[in-house]
């Protein structure tokens, strides 16, 4: 009996033993030669852990969208930095190439307006626009605020893709957003990130009154050489910033950027539109970020907020009963904790409007209406002066119907000339300047702007009223 049982329990192991072989040959041989000859398609349909991405994505966060929407209307600048002299002969220019250096741009009108960094055309000879789908135009620099660093560009041509204006009054840390623009001249990149912090002062702008705004958003999101005047997007593809700097030891990106909020932007595009130069509204006050050193030492009773060190005479400040020591804790009843904060909040506004300044004085809360000032003391914009006489020349717009008849958008007549660099060039009364460095001139206040920003040799072209065309060289 014994004997039977043990045989059973044998033959039993050696099935058993049997079966697993052959299990495990099968699963080997099907590891080795899989049933299907496609990978791709395999993990179609093997799933495993791996759940269908596009239903656990929220939709908020395909930033294809956004960036589609936006990327046409972020521009390529390219600027060049001539030497000073003027040449007609393209020798010389072959043998003597002239510096260049690009940046990027937001387009925000579909007429051609076009907002960037003032550093990436900062001195430039010539500005020369690449959109999106590798068109070109040669810009006019409308004005530039290195106080800011912002500079407004405008290019003949109509029906441009534009970008929107957001509120980056509303935006908040850890909001994702896009950073659109062309680093090491890689056209139309775009790389995300979230908002790190707002009202960032990180000390890079200089001006000759100490006039300069840093209240900069700062991102996560990659910015390198290339992305400067590009644009910082929410992802309803709206602008909240127009990229201007990075935190760097190497001078490519090294973790955080920083952006000009487009609340700022909006006052400093719209002032160099109107009058060519920033109007500036001071509250005439020197100031500094109330410390919990500070605050203990001058028994402050906050440990946020501006104080005052000095109230400037025939200030806005003055004017309004604000004195040395008192600490602003609002604008406008929006929150100041720091001077950046402050900077933008007043710099939003022109000489003449008025401002509710809130600040603390001796434990009491106070609020007094004050309206601002320029850096001069007056309270009124500053209207551009137009000359018509300029190194010798006499000028006269062209009507409408003259321009029609000569077949020609806009011009400017040299109605008499004496002697000056004008003459000295070669040219002659009755010439009309149709283009100056290849961008189009309309009338004389725009010669004028044009001409504030140019220095060194430049481009003058036109005709004579038989449509004869001329070039002349002129140093201006």
């Amino acid at each position: 009996m014994k004997r039977s049982l043990l045989i059973l329990t044998v033959i039993i192991s050696a099935f058993i033993g049997a079966a697993m072989g052959i299990i495990f040959t099968i699963r080997f041989i099907d590891v080795i030669n899989p049933s299907y000859t496609s990978i791709q398609e395999k993990q179609k349909t093997t799933f495993v852990n791996y759940p269908d991405s596009a239903v656990r994505v929220p939709r908020g966060f395909h930033f294809g969208e956004a960036a589609k929407m936006i990327t046409p209307a972020v521009v390529h600048i390219r600027t060049v930095y001539g030497s000073g002299e003027f040449s007609l002969n393209p020798l010389k220019q072959y043998l003597n190439p002239p510096a260049r250096s690009s940046g990027s741009g937001v387009i925000l009108t579909e007429d051609g307006y076009i907002v960037t960094n003032n550093h990436v055309i900062e001195e430039a000879t010539q500005i020369e626009v690449v959109m999106n789908n590798n068109q070109r135009f040669y810009a006019k620099l409308v004005g530039k605020d290195p106080s800011t660093d912002l500079a407004l560009l405008k290019i003949k041509a109509r029906n441009l893709p534009f970008v929107k204006y957001g509120d980056s009054d509303l935006i908040t840390p850890g909001e994702w957003v896009l950073a659109i623009g062309n680093p090491f001249d890689l056209n139309s990149t775009v790389t995300a990130g979230i908002i790190s912090a707002k009202a960032r002062n990180i000390g890079i702008l200089r001006d000759r009154n100490n006039l300069q705004v840093e209240s900069f958003i700062q991102t996560d999101a990659a910015v390198n050489p290339g992305n400067s005047g590009g644009a910082l997007v929410n992802l309803s593809g709206e602008l909240i910033g127009i990229n201007s700097a990075i935190a760097t030891s190497t001078g490519n990106y090294a973790g955080y950027s920083f952006a000009i909020p487009v609340s700022l932007v909006k006052k400093i595009v719209d002032d160099l539109l109107e009058f060519g130069t920033v109007q500036r509204g001071l509250l005439g006050v020197q100031i500094i970020d109330v410390s919990a050193e500070l605050a203990e030492n001058r028994s402050l009773d906050v440990v946020q907020g501006v104080y005052i060190t000095r109230v400037n005479q025939n200030s806005a400040a003055e004017e309004a009963g604000i004195i040395s020591g008192d600490v602003i804790i609002a604008i406008d009843n929006h929150a100041v904790n720091s001077v950046s904060e402050l900077q933008e909040w007043v710099a939003r506004n022109r000489p003449g409007q008025s401002v509710t300044v809130t600040f603390m004085r001796d434990g009491e809360t106070k609020s007094v209406l004050t309206t601002l000032k320029n850096f001069e003391g007056v309270d009124k914009v500053e209207e551009p002066k137009i000359e018509y006489e300029l190194e010798g020349a006499t000028f006269e717009d062209i009507s409408y119907r003259n321009l029609t008849k000569l077949n020609i958008d806009g011009g400017i007549l040299i109605k008499e000339l004496s002697e000056g660099k004008w003459k000295k060039a070669g040219i002659k009364e009755g010439f009309i300047i149709t283009h100056i460095d290849k961008v189009p001139v309309d009338d004389v206040e725009d010669l004028n702007r044009t001409l504030s920003f140019k220095s060194g040799g430049i481009l003058v072209e036109g005709i004579y009223q038989k449509n004869d065309k001329e070039v002349y060289g002129l140093d201006w």
